[in-house]
């Protein structure tokens, strides 16, 4: 099942202003990552990474497991858009696929594990918050609702593992490409259209 999508921006605070122009409720979760939650389902996630995480993949991949590092120096030299996708699991160890370390987490009064396929193109496992984090209700004025799909293009080579990891969970849209990569989302309930210039580099359809 998709946890929730991310979307690297070089700057946090103008990010989360530029959204909540656009008409989304946005909560700040630490300094480096906010969240645009729906009372339901998927979630959005922008985050901010520092550039240095770009030269320290040999020490991130001995933390947090083998490709843990690649992932985090993609991330690091990526710009705006779409950088990562999550998938939600009671027990990552149980993924289907190898996988580095599975690591515990808190933050912000919350506690969570995670672990990253060694096949850094594939999306990386979260369980569930403890406790859980969904608003009982919240109204975007912009009118979204809820994250109902993300699109995707999947490289011939992470094609059978990717399969594995997301099983037939209708939130997946994808088709062969180039590189394994989010390319758009989309969002029930919008009552307009969204200004492209305020969205860092990301497509909602």
């Amino acid at each position: 099942m998709l946890s929730h999508v991310l979307v690297k921006v070089a700057d946090l605070d103008r990010a989360v202003a530029d959204y909540r122009a656009l008409g989304f409720v946005v909560h700040y979760a630490s300094k480096r990552h906010a969240h645009i939650w729906f009372t339901d389902g998927p979630i959005i996630e922008l985050l901010t990474t520092p550039r240095k995480a770009e030269w320290l993949k040999r020490p991130i991949n001995l933390f947090w497991g083998k490709g843990s590092g690649t992932r985090m120096a993609r991330w690091a030299r990526a710009g705006d858009g779409f950088c990562d996708v999550a998938v939600l699991t009671d027990e990552p160890a149980d993924a289907g696929v190898p996988i580095g370390k599975v690591i515990s987490w808190k933050r912000d009064g919350i506690t969570f594990r995670f672990a990253y396929p060694r096949n850094p193109q594939l999306p990386f496992l979260v369980t569930p918050y403890d406790p859980p984090r969904h608003p009982a209700e919240i109204v975007h004025p912009n009118g979204a609702t809820g994250l109902t799909r993300v699109v995707m293009e999947i490289h011939l080579d992470d094609l059978a593992e990717f399969e594995r990891l997301v099983g037939d969970d209708p939130t997946f849209k994808y088709a062969a490409g180039p590189v394994t990569r989010v390319i758009a989302i989309e969002l029930s309930g919008l009552t307009g259209d969204l200004d492209p210039v305020l969205l860092h580099g990301i497509r909602i359809i």
